[in-house]
């Protein structure tokens, strides 16, 4: 069994900062890309960041300049630094995972259950 857990979520003021965690645990072969996803209320989740096994990254223009996604692959973990957040970037944050459960099998998504970030004016 695989689960991500995500953590670092809060309340914190326009133009503050927050780090969220995501960590995968459980039984599997290796993990690829992982990423951060949000979704606002009332609104499709929306894709924020991923960075590959090898470090490479992509952002959603609506965060580029101010959040960096990074990685430690001997922890299983992956991290979002969110710096000048705006009160738009209230949402829940999801952390998804590619993971291979075992060798020669299927490389699946997985995500973890979510961490609330509030960003007040």
């Amino acid at each position: 069994q695989v689960q991500l857990v995500e953590s670092g979520g809060g309340l914190v003021q326009a133009g503050g900062s927050l780090r969220l965690s995501c960590t995968a645990s459980g039984s599997f072969f290796g993990i690829n890309n992982m990423a951060w996803y949000r979704q606002a209320p009332g609104k499709q989740r929306e894709w924020v960041a991923v960075i590959s096994s090898g470090g490479s990254t992509d952002y959603g223009e609506s965060v580029k300049g101010r959040f960096t996604i990074s990685r430690d692959n001997a922890k299983n973990t992956a991290y979002l630094q969110m710096n000048s957040l705006k009160p738009e970037d209230t949402a829940v944050y999801y952390c998804k995972a590619i993971i291979l459960r075992v060798r020669g099998g299927t490389w699946a998504d997985y995500w973890g259950q979510g961490t609330q970030v509030t960003v007040s004016s």
